[in-house]
């Protein structure tokens, strides 16, 4: 499987399973898809990074067919990434 548009979901229902803040995290979520052979979209979104100075920055928002959200996230999250999964209810 791989990296699709979101047009290529337009008859599913898609989820937003994870936000990578950082390019080098964006490359390890598209490994551990495709490891898994799930498609997936990749679209660049705006997100706050809360500090002293709040400033907004462009993630990499990542999208697959809602049956497979849970499935996608716990394998993210088994690979340590946590920070971006967008339910923290996995761990």
């Amino acid at each position: 499987m791989a990296r699709v548009t979101l047009d290529d979901f337009a008859d599913k229902e898609v989820a937003r399973i994870y936000l990578a803040g950082e390019l080098a995290e964006a490359k390890r979520v598209e490994e551990i898809l495709s490891a898994n052979d799930i498609n997936y979209a990749v679209e660049v979104e705006p997100y706050v990074r809360l500090s002293v100075f709040s400033s907004e920055y462009a993630g990499a928002a990542f999208y697959v067919v809602s049956g497979q959200a849970e499935f996608c996230k716990r394998a993210l999250f088994d690979a340590g990434l946590k920070v971006g999964i967008e339910d923290e209810s996995v761990g």
